[in-house]
């Protein structure tokens, strides 16, 4: 069964990821249709607007930390290592297989000549957060919370966070928000301008479908040609660039051995000890 799922009401495209098990988390199947998921969604002329939501009452959390704990399947390898062979030492290679596919899935909804409306119910963390802040509006429920997440597992930012956090907050609040990792309530990332949006959680999808269809009898063009100069204007035009910047860094990052103990601590419900981190590679 898919991990993203494809629906149509009337002109607005909706995107679901469909892993709530996993916390709509990852893992590179999952990726990789969400990929194919935005393609479709930015480049079908019936579709005006797109909607892309989490299954369940949770959005994203960004990449499945037990898959990259288990170095994903050795079929998955064959994207960026031909011979299907998993890395031996270290994470960085099972988040660049993720990675890849996410943040061009981000580049084509940056790039589409339509609005993406971003319907956060439930928590958006790391990734998810980083997907969320890529749409063109955010939306949330009452229950929604926000979270860089990153710095949890000593990790650095991925899936465009870096990019348009500070764009969006200012640099100093972004650093705020990086640093001292609080979980934002729906209201509190309104304030700040992460939300155009708060809805009722009972009416928050016939809410967010209402906003979409409104944006659907809109001018599409219009929109398509102010998105592009607003684009621009925020040098969105180096988006691709600093993807691949925070690929590499954050493969860097996972392949540490704070990145190690950050993980071993997630799984053991702990809290983690990075300055006993031992400095030699990761087994």
């Amino acid at each position: 069964m898919p991990s993203v799922l494809l629906s149509h009401e009337g002109p607005v495209g909706v995107i679901t990821i469909a892993r709530r098990e996993r916390f709509n988390s990852m893992d590179v199947t999952t990726a990789r249709e969400f990929r194919a998921a935005g393609l479709r969604m930015a480049r079908d002329p019936a579709v005006r607007c797109v909607v892309l939501r989490g299954e369940g009452g949770v959005f994203c959390s960004g990449a499945d930390l037990k898959y990259i704990r288990e170095r994903g399947e050795p079929a998955d390898f064959g994207y960026l290592q031909p011979d299907g062979v998993g890395p031996g030492k270290g994470y960085g290679e099972s988040f660049k297989q993720i990675l890849e596919y996410i943040h061009s899935a981000i580049s084509e909804i940056r790039r589409a000549p339509k609005p993406f409306i971003a319907a956060v119910d439930g928590i958006a963390a790391a990734g998810g957060f980083g997907i969320a802040m890529a749409c063109d509006v955010v939306v949330a429920s009452q229950r929604a919370a926000f979270e860089w997440a990153y710095h949890k597992t000593a990790l650095s930012g991925a899936e465009s966070s870096t990019f348009f956090l500070p764009r969006l907050v200012g640099f100093h609040k972004a650093m705020e928000l990086i640093l001292l990792n609080p979980r934002l309530s729906a209201d509190e990332a309104r304030a700040l301008g992460l939300v155009a949006r708060v809805f009722p959680v009972e009416s928050f999808e016939a809410d967010t479908l209402a906003l979409a269809q409104q944006l659907a009898d809109g001018p599409t063009g219009a929109y398509g040609m102010t998105k592009s100069l607003l684009n621009q204007a925020a040098g969105v035009d180096r988006l691709d660039y600093h993807l691949d910047q925070e690929l590499q860094q954050l493969a860097r990052s996972a392949d540490s051995p704070e990145f190690a103990e950050g993980l071993a601590a997630f799984f053991e419900r702990r809290a983690p000890n990075f300055g006993a981190a031992k400095a030699e590679a990761v087994p």
